[in-house]
Parts: C-alpha cells; sequence; structure tokens
C-alpha cells in the first residue's frame, strides 16, 4: 500500500507558475550540465536521453516539495504519471535538440556551442504542456 500526503495550501497561480519556472530551470540546469558529461563518452543523440533522465528526477523532486503542495496523490502514482507526461516532453526536447544541431544551426552556420544552444533551446521548449501536464495529471488534486 502506498501512503499518500497530506496536502499543503494550494499557492496562488501566479506564485506556483514562478515557483515552476525557478524548480524547472534547475532541474533543465542539470539536464543540460550532464548531458555535457555524457557527451564526454557518447553520441548527442543519446546523450540528451540520458540527461533528460537525470533533470527529469531533479524535477520531480523540485516539483513534489515545492510546487504542487496541494497534491494528495501517492509517490508512486505521482511519478508514474510524471513519466507518462514526460514523455510528450522528452520526444518535444529530443526532436529539437537533435533538429536544431543536425539541421537548421548549420545551415545558419553556427559552429561554435551548437550542441549547448540546440540542447539549452530544446529543453525549454516543452515549458507550458509539461506545466500544464503535471499540474493537472502528475500531481493533480484529488479529492
Amino acid at each position: 500500500m502506498t501512503a499518500t500526503r497530506e496536502p499543503k495550501a494550494s499557492l496562488p497561480p501566479r506564485r506556483e507558475f514562478l515557483l515552476f519556472l525557478i524548480t524547472g530551470g534547475l532541474a533543465a540546469l542539470v539536464n543540460v550540465i550532464s548531458r555535457v558529461g555524457f557527451s564526454q563518452l557518447l553520441l548527442f543523440e543519446l546523450a540528451v536521453l540520458l540527461a533528460y533522465g537525470v533533470g527529469m528526477l531533479t524535477a520531480y523532486v523540485l516539483f513534489r516539495k515545492f510546487v504542487f503542495l496541494q497534491s494528495r496523490t501517492s509517490v508512486r502514482h505521482s511519478f508514474a504519471a510524471f513519466a507518462l507526461v514526460n514523455l510528450f516532453a522528452v520526444l518535444q526536447t529530443w526532436l529539437v535538440s537533435v533538429g536544431l544541431r543536425n539541421w537548421l544551426l548549420p545551415l545558419l552556420g553556427i559552429v561554435l556551442l551548437r550542441d549547448l544552444i540546440a540542447h539549452g533551446i530544446g529543453v525549454a521548449v516543452p515549458l507550458l504542456s509539461s506545466y500544464f501536464g503535471h499540474k493537472y495529471i502528475s500531481f493533480r488534486q484529488r479529492p
């Protein structure tokens, strides 16, 4: 049996979104830094996927602790839903990162920091879909 937690008071919507941006930004930074490390050993495309997993775990812990306070959902259920929402987000991140790195940035003549630029933009793309997915699916309020 998985215990549910006692909910805390909901944050005002603007504050909740601001905290989502701050904690999500921290998780995105962890994602990008870990990708740089993974890229030392792996192809960019695989490094992006592995780094996404590291960033996703970081985001889950931060969102549950600081953003979606009203959720009564168990860790098991909320993490499963979180992973499901992130399947859509990782697809967006990977397609944008790889597309920018391999197609658009070379077409624009951008060589310097190409991997970092492509991955940074790719990580930022699913911002809104992730917020609403986590608010209404991963950490939804249960009666």
